[in-house]
C-alpha cells in the first residue's frame, strides 16, 4: 500500500518514529497558539492532504502523551479519513482537563494509523441467528 501526502504545512513530513510504530504523528499547522478552556473543542488544521488506495482508511487517533499530560483527546474518539477524501486533514480536539491548555504551532496533536477496510455485502433479512449472549449489552457480564 502507498500513501501520497501533500504537505502544505510549515513542518516536516509525518514519519514513523520507530520501526515498530503503528502510526505517524501529525502536527498543528497554526498562525498563532490556540488556548482551549476546559471542555472546549476546536478543529485544528494540519496542512496535510492524503491520497490512499481504495480499500483503506486513515484513522486519526489521540496521542497518549497529550491525553495523560494535558487532558487532550479527540471528540469523536477515532476520526476516519475515507480513501476518496481529498481535503485537508483536520483534527477535532477537546480539552478534558480542568485547566486551560495551549496548542502551539508544530505541536504533535494526533496520530494517523492506516487500516485495510473490508466492504461486506449487505443483506436485508427478517431474522438473525441466536447466540449465548443474545442481546446482552453494556455491562451485561459485570464489572
Amino acid at each position: 500500500m502507498k500513501v501520497k501526502i501533500i504537505n502544505k504545512s510549515k513542518h516536516e513530513m509525518p514519519e514513523y518514529k520507530t520501526k515498530g510504530a503503528s502510526g505517524i504523528d501529525i502536527r498543528a499547522n497554526l498562525e498563532s497558539d490556540i488556548v482551549l478552556k476546559p471542555l472546549e473543542r476546536i478543529l485544528v488544521p494540519t496542512g496535510l492532504f492524503l491520497e490512499m488506495e481504495e480499500g483503506y482508511e486513515a484513522q486519526v487517533r489521540a496521542r497518549s502523551g497529550l491525553a495523560i499530560k494535558k487532558g487532550i483527546s479527540l471528540v469523536n474518539g477515532i476520526g476516519t479519513i475515507d480513501s476518496d477524501y481529498r481535503g485537508e486533514v483536520k483534527v477535532i480536539i477537546i480539552n478534558l482537563s480542568n485547566e486551560e491548555v495551549t496548542i502551539k504551532d508544530g505541536e504533535r496533536i494526533a496520530q494517523i494509523v492506516f487500516m485495510k477496510i473490508e466492504v461486506p455485502q449487505i443483506i436485508e433479512t427478517q431474522n438473525i441467528s441466536e447466540t449465548e449472549r443474545g442481546d446482552g449489552g453494556f455491562g451485561h457480564t459485570g464489572l
